[in-house]
């Protein structure tokens, strides 16, 4: 059964949920899972993409964007649509929708901040995840 995670931050901050989220997955990738960045735009995608390479001097984090231009099996993928031909442990949406296909996924995580609007679609996939019979945690951070 998937785990559902809603990581809470305390404020509205710019970058505050992309920060949060290159968090997430520096640990992950140093606990050996494999994970899918589900991005709402393409400029989302980007400015993600590039600060995963920054965010920290002494972490390199190998990822990719999705669809893949070559045969790089990263660990981490990033797109604006789910990618249907690679099996991935964590979904990572920053989506406002409730990813189709999210049960393939052992582990989803939800990156919300206090932006109305982001609050507002949270709850509503909040809710969807409970009617499909799951349980979701939130992380008040």
């Amino acid at each position: 059964m998937t785990r559902v995670d809603f990581y809470v931050l305390p404020d509205q901050k710019d970058n505050g949920r992309v920060l949060l989220a290159c968090r997430l997955i520096d640990k992950a990738y140093h606990l050996g899972h494999t994970l899918y960045v589900l991005a709402a735009s393409e400029a989302q995608a980007a400015a993600l993409d590039d600060l995963l390479w920054t965010f920290r001097q002494d972490s390199f984090i190998p990822h990719e964007r999705y669809p893949l231009t070559g045969e790089n099996d990263s660990p981490i993928l990033i797109g604006t649509r789910l990618a249907p031909d690679r099996h991935a442990q964590v979904l990572i949406n920053f989506s406002n929708e409730l990813p189709e296909d999210f049960a393939r996924f052992e582990r989803v995580v939800e990156l919300v901040d206090q932006s109305p609007e982001v609050l507002a679609k949270s709850r509503e996939r909040f809710r969807r995840y409970r009617d499909h019979g799951l349980t979701p945690e939130t992380h008040k951070l």
